[in-house]
C-alpha cells in the first residue's frame, strides 16, 4: 500500500503518438489535508475512491489505498467534494518495463501537462522518453489536491 512515484513536466505532445490508452478523468476531494487526502474519481465509465497519506521525506513515497466503487456512487460523491474539480485526460505510454501516465489538464489547469511513473523503489532506474521534461516530484504545487485549490492558470509564470 506504499506508492512510489516520480512526477515530471512534459515538453511536447509527442507522447500522444505512443499512447496505448486515453481516458477522461474528473475528480474531487472529500478531504484535501496533506495528512489524509480522500479523492473521488470518475475515469471513463468507472468510479474510484482513494485515500492517500502524507508524503515521506522527498515526496516520492506515501501510503495509498484505492478501491473501485459503482459509477453512480462516485458521481454522487463528487457532488459532496470540496470546491475545485480536476478535469484531465490521462494517456498511458509504455517506456521499457514501465508505464508512464501523462495527464493533460483542462479547465482552470489548462496548459499543464504532467507525467507520473510508479516505481518499485525510490532508487529504481527507468527509460526517460525525449518528451519528459523537468522533474517536479518534490514540488507540492503539482499535487492534484493542491491544483484543485490553486489552479495552474493563476500561477505566476
Amino acid at each position: 500500500m506504499l506508492e512510489i512515484e516520480r512526477k515530471f513536466l512534459v515538453k511536447s505532445d509527442d507522447f500522444k503518438e505512443q499512447a496505448f490508452t486515453q481516458n477522461r478523468i474528473a475528480q474531487g476531494y472529500l478531504s484535501s489535508v496533506p495528512e489524509r487526502t480522500v479523492r473521488v474519481r470518475v475515469k471513463g465509465e468507472r468510479g474510484f475512491i482513494t485515500i492517500k497519506g502524507i508524503g515521506q521525506q522527498g515526496g516520492m513515497s506515501r501510503f495509498e489505498w484505492e478501491n473501485e466503487i459503482p459509477l453512480g456512487e462516485a458521481l454522487e460523491l463528487l457532488k459532496l467534494c470540496e470546491k475545485g474539480k480536476i478535469e484531465k485526460t490521462r494517456f498511458e505510454v509504455k517506456s521499457g518495463k514501465h508505464t508512464i501516465e501523462i495527464d493533460e489538464f483542462y479547465g482552470e489547469n489548462e496548459g499543464l501537462v504532467m507525467a507520473e511513473i510508479e516505481l518499485e523503489s525510490e532508487t529504481e532506474s527507468f527509460e526517460k522518453p525525449d518528451w519528459l521534461g523537468d522533474e517536479v516530484t518534490n514540488d507540492p504545487r503539482y499535487y492534484n489536491a493542491y491544483l484543485s485549490k490553486n489552479p495552474f492558470k493563476y500561477w505566476e509564470k
